[in-house]
């Protein structure tokens, strides 16, 4: 697992790590049960603060997606494919709502956002 930390990034450094974990977990890229840096290993990998790596860690243990043993470490949790599914879902609702709001104040019409997204959809494939 490869954690990259932009310093250019408006988003806190914590999350960035929190978001390219979670990722990490829902991809498969790393894989149920498996076990993950230290907090102080992964603070020392990307010369950060523990107390980030200990927020970060804390973040995708409240949503699920890890758990941890004293003494052991933490590991990636066992995931429910439906609920890894209505995770992302509500990632993609949350992104498409944003897209709307950015949309609504530069004067984009629905149908400029639609087209907007089936290029960008047909781009990736």
């Amino acid at each position: 697992m490869r954690i990259l930390i932009s310093n250019h990034s408006k988003e806190p450094i914590y999350e960035q790590i929190t978001k390219q974990i979670r990722e990490a977990i829902m991809t498969h890229e790393i894989s149920q049960g498996e076990n993950l840096p230290s907090i102080r290993q992964l603070a020392k990998d990307l010369r950060v603060s523990v107390i980030t790596t200990k927020r970060a860690y804390e973040e995708l243990e409240k949503e699920g997606l890890i758990y941890s043993i004293v003494g052991k470490g933490s590991f990636v949790a066992e995931q429910n494919p439906e609920l890894l599914r209505e995770k992302k879902l509500r990632t993609i609702e949350a992104h498409l709502l944003e897209a709307i709001e950015n949309s609504k104040g530069t004067d984009i019409t629905l149908a400029q956002l639609k087209e907007m997204l089936e290029l960008l959809y047909e781009e990736e494939k």
